[in-house]
This record gives structure tokens, C-alpha cells and sequence, in this order.
């Protein structure tokens, strides 16, 4: 896009975690992923590399990213300088912190043991995509045991060690998720379990990206007793086919 068209600065909304990182940055930074809606940038830190969005009014208002009200995201190199994302020249302030933790939920509306090691071995990376559908399925799953309030150390710790068999953006979800951190839609849809507005936040749900609201779905099902492991897998089959 024309810079000629932008202000001096482009002020944006962000989660403290993510303009904590920024904060803390500072140089040149990686382009992982161009789009017109999104540009993903490599952030670097402990203990890796994560992936950083800076997002265009239209785009998946992913936990990791930088929300603008710009109808296209500037174009050109990004380099951190003074705790500010500049991209293209143009600076990207936080201006305003969101909250993207997930709502509580009652853990007894969680089913223990729907998941174990070796599923985590198979869903990660599989799929697709800058996000796998197997990873969107393990995020899902992952944000109703931190929403309920439940431990999953063993799988928190399995994700980590294979987040190099994805994609950074879909690693740093799989992170976002293990902190309990996820889309504003998935937030109201677990706000809405067993309530009547559960139905219309699902459909929120499921428009988001390509498949990545039905593996959230599919996996959140999962954690929910809802839905057998047969289903995510037949999920799967039809996103990568």
C-alpha cells in the first residue's frame, strides 16, 4: 500500500505478553508471512523464536498480533526501535492493551483423559497450511483445560519440544493457547457453553480462517467429551484432501 496514504504512526491494540515482547526487542526482524491482511514477523526471545502479526481490520484477531483498524497492512522491512514495531517505515505504537485470555469455565464440564502423548506426537504439524489443522484441534483443546482451570503439564511440555515440526505462526498459537491465550470468538463461545447463545458463538467460531475455527471446535469438543478422537480425525481427512 501507498505510505503516502498512512499517518506519521499507526497506533494499535495488542496483549500485554505481546507488547511486553516488543519492549523488549529491538533491531531488524525476520518477515515470516506477507499478506494483505497480515504480516507475520519472527520475534525472538526466550525460549525461541515467536511469530508476531501485525493485523489489518479484516484479519483473524489472532492473541499474538498487533489489532490496526488499516484496511491493508503496510508493505517493506520491520525492525523494532525503541519497544515500537516499525513496518515499512511506518511505527506501529501499542496504544491499547486487550484482554485475550480465555473465561473461566466449570471444570466439571471437562472430560479428563481425551487426549494423551502419542496423540500429541500425531496432531502436531498435521495438516496444511500456516496453521495445521491438527495444531488449531490441540489449541482448542488446550484453551478449555487452562478456561477450566486444569493442568495438562505432560502435554504442555510435549507441544513445546515439537513446536519445530510446524509452522512458527502455528507454534507460537500452540504456545498461545498452552497460556491460555486464543481468538476473541473462541473466548465467547466458551463463555456461552451450555447457555442458549452457545449455537450462534459456534458459528462465529467456525468462520474463522479456513479450518482453524472447526479445529478449534473439534478439539474443544474433544476436551468436552463431546466428540471421539475418530472425528478429529476424520476432520483432518477432509481439510488435507
Amino acid at each position: 500500500m501507498s505510505h503516502a496514504s498512512l499517518p506519521a504512526a499507526v497506533p494499535v491494540a495488542a496483549s500485554p505478553r505481546v507488547a511486553g515482547l516488543l519492549a523488549a526487542a529491538d533491531g531488524p526482524l525476520e518477515v515470516v508471512h506477507r499478506g494483505p491482511d497480515a504480516v507475520y514477523v519472527a520475534l525472538g526471545g526466550e525460549p525461541g523464536d515467536r511469530a508476531v502479526g501485525v493485523l489489518s481490520r479484516a484479519a483473524v484477531p489472532v492473541p499474538c498480533g498487533l489489532r490496526s483498524r488499516l484496511a491493508e497492512v503496510p508493505d517493506g522491512r520491520a525492525v523494532v526501535a525503541g519497544g515500537v514495531l516499525h513496518l515499512g517505515g511506518v511505527p506501529l505504537p501499542v496504544a491499547r492493551l486487550v484482554d485475550v485470555r480465555v473465561p473461566r469455565i466449570d471444570p466439571a464440564l471437562v472430560r479428563p483423559g481425551t487426549l494423551d502423548l502419542a496423540d500429541v506426537d500425531r496432531l502436531v504439524g498435521l495438516g496444511p497450511g500456516l496453521t495445521p489443522y491438527g495444531d488449531d484441534v490441540l489449541c482448542g483443546w488446550l484453551a478449555v483445560h487452562r478456561a477450566a482451570g486444569i493442568a495438562t503439564d505432560e502435554v504442555d511440555a510435549r507441544v513445546g519440544a515439537l513446536a519445530g515440526r510446524t509452522t512458527l505462526l502455528s507454534a507460537t498459537l500452540l504456545d498461545c493457547a498452552v497460556r491460555g491465550e486464543v481468538v476473541p470468538a473462541f473466548g465467547v463461545w466458551l463463555a456461552a457453553l451450555e447457555t442458549p447463545r452457545e449455537a450462534a458463538a459456534a458459528d462465529a467460531v467456525l468462520a474463522v480462517g479456513a479450518s482453524s475455527g472447526a479445529g478449534l471446535l473439534a478439539g474443544a469438543a474433544l476436551a468436552l467429551g463431546r466428540r471421539s478422537s475418530v472425528d478429529v480425525d476424520d476432520g483432518i481427512g477432509r481439510i488435507a484432501a
